[in-house]
């Protein structure tokens, strides 16, 4: 079963986001560079994120993690979704792509393959 394990949230200044995020959840982050950080939510059960600096209009984005990034692409194709680019490797992690659905909403996938 697919599950929502990640989120992504665009910021103008990211800064300003993470006090905010901060301020009212309680978030904490790691730092990877002046236009990124990863966060960390409150409780055992919560799932990750980042705020990373917007390049275009952009809404937040759910990453689903999958076994299969290729088998559910395959799913979301003949489902009537779009592919958004290739699968991306982020080392020593797993892979990552984003595709739309049919309603033109911006999702990703995660899986933990790493060759």
């Amino acid at each position: 079963m697919a599950k929502v394990q990640h989120f992504e949230i665009p910021a103008d200044d990211v800064g300003r986001a993470k006090s905010f995020y901060g301020s009212v959840f309680g978030w904490t982050y790691d730092e990877w560079d002046d236009d990124t950080a990863m966060i960390h939510a409150v409780g055992d059960d919560s799932i990750g994120g980042d705020i990373y600096k917007r390049e275009s209009p952009e809404a937040p984005t759910v990453v689903i993690t999958v076994d299969s990034i290729e088998q559910s692409l395959d799913a979301i194709l003949k489902a009537g979704g779009q592919r958004l680019g290739g699968i991306e490797t982020m080392e020593g992690m797993g892979r990552y792509a984003y595709f739309t659905d049919p309603e033109g909403n911006r999702l990703g996938l995660w899986d933990t393959k790493t060759d």
